[in-house]
């Protein structure tokens, strides 16, 4: 009796290993890309979160509270949020979201998110090269 070895060749583990390294090279970018929109969005809904809070409070909110303070609401910070007092350009109050410094967002395209009380959407920071539209999209 002749036993068959049953094993991979070498050749066919490089050819495995080199069609997993295409896959990955075109996976990882879009993933990466995907768990940034993610975190925008999250920020996007922040800011709508503390502006109904600035709205309910009125002139008495002078800053935004725990858990409504950062984006995700729970867990690690990815985005602060902050309360800027208002004038007649911004209607009363403007909420800024900015990416934490040692967070997965830091050099982010977009910069900073600001929302204010008439509902006016923009984005700051250094880098800045998308437009606004880009960065608020689908939200």
């Amino acid at each position: 009796m002749r036993r068959e070895a049953r094993a991979f060749t070498l050749l066919e583990m490089m050819i495995a290993l080199a069609a997993a390294a295409i896959v990955a090279a075109f996976a990882v970018p879009g993933w990466r890309n995907h768990i940034a929109r993610g975190h925008r969005i999250d920020a996007v809904s922040a800011l709508y979160r503390a502006a109904q809070y600035a709205d309910a409070q009125g002139a008495a909110a002078a800053s935004l509270p725990a858990g409504i303070d950062q984006a995700p609401p729970s867990g690690h910070a990815v985005y602060r949020l902050k309360l800027l007092s208002g004038d007649e350009s911004n209607g009363g109050y403007a909420i800024v979201a900015s990416p934490t410094a040692a967070g997965p967002m830091r050099d982010d395209s977009c910069g900073a998110f600001v929302l204010d009380a008439n509902g006016a959407r923009s984005n700051e920071g250094s880098g800045n090269n998308l437009a606004t539209g880009d960065c608020w999209k689908d939200r």
